[in-house]
This record gives structure tokens, sequence and C-alpha cells, in this order.
């Protein structure tokens, strides 16, 4: 029986500027599961993620990784819970490859043998140990995003939180991902994926969040909650319709 790793309780956050990020979530997740939650832009889907290891902070309600609040350790919480951002570029700093996925380890101050191990674990796990001493910014948009991924990795996290994880790669890019992503669930992680393009990942998926205007409208298994999505500004997967098998972009 899968144990809940993530617990939110009424969860709610406004900007400094007055506008409303989200409202009054309550939603939990179970460790090992693959969780994909959508809702067309503005719905509030990155303002939750951030919530998640406490790069926001609620005005109301909390999350709970297993059982402890994350505003009370937020160095615990981004230990649990690695994010991977839409945007690669902002996540890499290292002058090389390995200095990038090696900054995570060393502000955890260990020894220099464990940093290496854990570097070269994670490059090999997103297959990129081979541009170990290249320079990030000549990497392919695929790559970067493999490389971000290896810096969340390095920091061993039970939970790994993908921020629209597909926009601006090509199809070979998005099939990398998708296997990559794909691995990491079987290798025992729980995956969260937010992303307006469901039928990427669809048929992963264990559980499906819908979300419009900073609120939870739907929550359940994949297979019923996708029906009629389009309602709430997200794109139903074609071969969701009556009469068709939805199927993996993999096969």
């Amino acid at each position: 029986m899968h144990m809940n790793i993530i617990e939110i309780e009424n969860l709610s956050h406004r900007f400094p500027d007055g506008t409303l990020g989200i409202d009054g979530i309550n939603l939990t997740i179970q460790e090992g599961t693959f969780v994909v939650i959508s809702g067309q832009n503005g719905s509030g889907k990155t303002t939750l993620l951030r919530h998640l290891n406490g790069l926001l902070l609620p005005d109301r309600g909390t999350v709970r990784l297993s059982g402890v609040s994350v505003s009370k350790d937020l160095v615990k919480a981004r230990q649990i819970v690695g994010m991977v951002f839409q945007d690669s570029d902002s996540q890499i700093i290292g002058e090389t490859v390995y200095d990038d996925v090696a900054f995570g380890p060393e502000n955890l101050c260990l020894d220099r043998s464990e940093i290496k191990r854990r570097v070269y674990d994670a490059l090999k796990a997103v297959g990129l140990t081979g541009l170990a001493e290249q320079r990030p910014h000549l990497l392919s948009g695929g790559e970067k995003r493999r490389l971000a991924i290896a810096g969340v990795l390095s920091m061993k996290p039970r939970v790994i939180v993908f921020d629209e994880p597909f926009s601006n790669l090509d199809y070979p890019g998005i099939r990398q991902l998708l296997e990559q992503v794909l691995s990491l669930h079987k290798a025992g992680r729980t995956i969260v994926v937010a992303t307006h393009e469901l039928e990427k990942v669809i048929t992963h998926a264990d559980h499906l969040v819908i979300m419009k205007d900073g609120t939870v409208v739907r929550d359940g298994l994949p297979d019923e909650m996708v029906k009629g999505v389009e309602a709430f500004g997200v794109r139903e997967p074609y071969n969701s319709r009556p009469g068709m098998e939805i199927r993996s972009w993999l096969n």
C-alpha cells in the first residue's frame, strides 16, 4: 500500500499585487505514483508546484512531506522534492556540465568523493556522461533539460516535479525526455508533471488533477477525469475519444 508523501491542506496564496494564485487547494499524492497536473495558462499550476518545496510559502494552509510541514524545514523539503523548471537555462549555473550537477551536493557539504559519485551517477542516468566537461550553453534544448534533471538527481530527491517539461522541444527531444521521466518513475521516484499537453503523458499517469482559476476542479483516475476537460481550457487527447485507445508517444 502506498503512503502519502505529499499532503496539501486548504492551501492558498496571494501575490503582493493582490492577484490570487491558488485558493483552498486540498490534494494528496501517494509515494511512487505518477501524477499529472493540467490546466490552461494562469490556472495556478506553477504556483502550486512552488509550494511543494517552499519556493513559495502559503498565506493559508499547509503542505506536508511525509507528515512534516514544508515551512518548518525548508532544507529538508528541498532535498525531498526536486524541481525541474520550464526554462532550463534558469537552473544552469555551472561553468561545465560537471560543475553544474555538483552545485547542489557541494552545498550539502559532502566530501569530494561523494560529490563525484553523485555527479557521475546523475549524468549516467540522463545519458550525459560524455559531456561532463562541455560548457552548458553549447547543449541542445533537450540536453539542457536533461542537465537540469541531473542537477536535481544529484540531491537524491524522493519526488521530482516537472513544470511544462515538453515546451520548446522538438519531437526527438520530447521522446528522449519522456523516456527519462518514465525511467525515473520506474526506479521508484514519485513524479509530478504539470502540463497542458495531456496527450504526451496521460497514458502513463496514475492520477490526474485539473486546475482552473487557482482551484482544483477535478482530481482522480485519468480515464475518468480526462473526459470533457476542454471545458477547463485543456485540449482533450485525440485518442481518448470513444472507440479509440490511448497510446503512449513512445509506441
